[in-house]
């Protein structure tokens, strides 16, 4: 049992996992022991809403599978299925609504199933919560209660999952929770309209069962609007370090440098390169390379401040904004990257597979100021690839000012 990973899971965190867990399962049992059994009618609406919304989540999934595509949360399409289940069919059924997302989860590959276990147990508390507030035993067109029943199951599944974000990581930034939380703007307003879509679709089902079949196309858009945010950051991050690509960083940068000029405001460019990194690409293997450029990233961000803007220009070259700066917190953030990776240790592999350990590795730095330079982002690249260039001759693991 012990590398499971779900046991590794710091022991406020596994209690909390464990608790939820057992809570949804016990609202399942008793929703499945004390509620009539459905009518042939309600048999009815399940079909058609279940089978439509099957029907959507295996065709999309094919469709990104085929395209060699990778889904991100499919969450949005399930807000709108199960809240017009939670008008349209009675508590049992709409208990089986919930195989929605266990659908996807044999359909997609989960890397830690624990973690959508847990995820499926917010849903099922979420979806509860939303039947109750529109009525549990017989649920009425009233917009108001619609909409808290909408709001329960967006918020609810949201805050119990945050909660365990927070467990397992009571170091993590507020903003990060949040943003696990709720993801992009998009993301939210995504769950509105799918909330609200799903809403209109459980009532006019309880006059016409069939209608749900109209509401295949609408689920099968919101699903792929669902992936519009993760397509969006995989066209602006760099696939090896997650920092912003160089296409991104130049476009940001642009902007931020405008605003700076404006406010008459200091801002620093950091352009850096790692010394001899062609060795370990010969000598242990590219995917060590990969492992080193990752870890780079990692510890790039952790060494700027969260205003920063960090990217990747290619190859094992780095750049970084530094808004609202001059000389002293150049001076400061260069010195800490230079000396956060003299420190690195990044576990990998060699060619043979055997585990090695790479250290050692410095970074040569050249930093160039709008104070100096000017406001227009090319005049500040030109200097501070000087300044580079300079750090390179002068014996590498330096710092350069232009």
């Amino acid at each position: 049992m012990a590398p499971w990973p779900l046991w590794r899971l710091r022991a406020p965190a596994l209690v909390y996992v464990l608790l939820i867990q057992a809570v949804a399962f016990g609202l399942v049992v008793l929703v499945l022991s004390l509620n009539s059994p459905p009518t042939l009618e309600e048999w009815f609406r399940f079909a058609m809403l279940g089978g439509t919304a099957a029907a959507v989540i295996v065709a999309t999934s094919v469709s990104i599978h085929l395209r060699s595509g990778i889904r991100r949360d499919p969450w949005t399409v399930h807000i709108a299925y199960l809240a017009a289940g939670g008008l349209a069919l009675p508590p049992k059924l709409l208990f089986l609504l919930l195989l929605g997302p266990a659908l996807h989860g044999v359909l997609e590959a989960r890397p830690d199933p624990h973690r959508w276990l847990f995820v499926t147990a917010a849903t099922t508390l979420a979806v509860f919560a939303g039947r109750g507030i529109v009525g549990w035993h017989d649920p009425e067109w009233n917009p108001l209660l619609v909409l808290l029943g909408g709001v329960a199951l967006l918020l609810v599944r949201a805050l119990v999952v945050a909660v365990g974000l927070r467990l397992r990581e009571p170091a993590a930034a507020r903003e990060d929770v949040f943003g696990d939380m709720f993801g992009e703007p998009i993301d939210v307003l995504l769950g509105i309209v799918a909330a609200s879509f799903g809403g209109v679709l459980g009532m006019a089902m309880l006059r016409e069962p069939t209608v749900a079949v109209l509401g295949g196309p609408v689920l099968a858009l919101l699903d792929l609007a669902g992936q519009l945010p993760h397509w969006r950051r995989s066209a602006q991050r760099d696939g090896k370090t997650g920092l912003a690509n160089a296409l991104h960083w130049d476009r940001v940068a642009r902007v931020e440098l405008r605003r700076a000029r404006s406010r008459q405001r200091g801002a620093v460019v950091l352009l850096l390169d790692l010394d001899h990194f062609k060795r370990v690409n010969d000598e242990v293997g590219h995917l060590a390379g990969d492992a080193v450029l990752a870890a780079v990233g990692v510890m790039l961000r952790d060494s700027v401040r969260k205003e920063d803007l960090v990217g990747r220009f290619g190859g094992e070259e780095f750049v970084v904004l530094l808004p609202n700066a001059y000389l002293e917190v150049a001076h400061a953030v260069a010195e800490r990257v230079r000396l956060s990776t003299a420190a690195l240790s990044v576990p990998t592999h060699d060619t043979l597979g055997a585990p090695r350990e790479l250290g050692g590795l410095t970074v040569s730095i050249g930093v160039a100021t709008t104070t100096r330079f000017g406001y227009e982002l090319p005049d500040l690249l030109v200097a501070a690839d000087a300044a580079l260039l300079t750090a390179k001759a002068s014996g590498r693991n330096a710092v350069m000012f232009a």
